[in-house]
């Protein structure tokens, strides 16, 4: 079964997995209705928390661990689980895919499990964990370019029914996050940015967000949670449209953003449009 779409998801603070509150969690549970009816055979998942110098990949042949890589949370996150499977032949296929593409370097991590950019969203979209899960670490020493050409490698992979997920943040800046009752103008201002240019196909703009965007240090002080974005955009092919597909603001400067990507048919799925004042 082929797939014609990636999409990029913010994922936020780890909260979103307990917290009613937070707008995107409404958005999430309803993936599989509202959003992406089609299940993959597996899901490659990348992730703003896992950086390393060069790409790797988790080559798991059971169950993925549950990795609790934050601090100072409620006790009951750190119970939360989602052990799905393992997708070692998708990981293999991932290494071949970029290796080809002139990734010369890629490693395989045989221990490695999912983290919170992956296993909490997952565990909003696909709740059952039966469906194979690997991921793929960003570079967050190189630029988007790199990264975009790394999701360009990886677009056979929707052929072979295997959904790309980019999981980061839209906009991410921890130490403006803040309990007030109104959003930063520049995070909104860098969030219509970047929707805008998505939709208009500037895509050139996207990966040079740094120069073009409007207030790009800010919202992005360090590139990890931006990255995942240009993976899946590339891995969507250089005809792709995006949409918005869930647009939230939580703590005045944390942004839920979130884009469908694809490179065909346009499909007519529902939008969650929620602005948080």
């Amino acid at each position: 079964m082929a797939l014609k779409d990636t999409f990029f998801i913010s994922h936020g603070t780890p909260l979103l997995a307990i917290d009613d509150t937070i707008f995107a969690r409404e958005f999430l549970q309803a993936w599989k209705e509202d959003v992406f009816p089609q299940r993959p055979t597996s899901i490659l998942v990348i992730s703003s928390h896992w950086d390393s110098g060069v790409p790797s990949v988790n080559v798991i042949d059971s169950v993925n661990d549950t990795i609790y890589d934050f601090f100072g949370f409620p006790e009951k996150l750190y119970k939360l689980k989602y052990n799905a499977p393992g997708a070692p032949e998708v990981a293999k296929r991932v290494k071949e895919l970029l290796q080809k593409s002139g990734f010369n370097r890629v490693n395989e991590d045989t221990k490695r499990g999912l983290d919170h950019g992956a296993w909490i969203p997952l565990s909003l979209m696909y709740p059952e964990a039966d469906i194979p899960v690997c991921q793929l670490s960003i570079q967050s020493m190189q630029d988007a370019t790199y990264h975009y050409n790394m999701g360009k490698a990886l677009a056979p992979l929707k052929d072979e029914g295997v959904l790309i997920i980019g999981s980061g943040s839209a906009v991410h800046n921890v130490r403006s996050f803040c309990s007030v009752s109104m959003d930063f103008p520049w995070v909104v201002e860098f969030d219509n940015w970047l929707r805008d240019a998505l939709v208009e196909e500037r895509y050139e703009d996207v990966n040079q967000y740094e120069q073009k965007a409007p207030h790009a240090k800010t919202a992005h002080p360090w590139p990890d949670h931006i990255y995942p974005l240009h993976v899946a955009l590339g891995a969507a092919g250089e005809n792709s449209k995006a949409k918005l597909i869930h647009n939230s603001i939580e703590m005045a400067s944390l942004s839920y953003s979130s884009y469908q990507k694809w490179n065909a048919e346009i499909h007519d799925n529902n939008v969650h449009y929620i602005l948080v004042v």
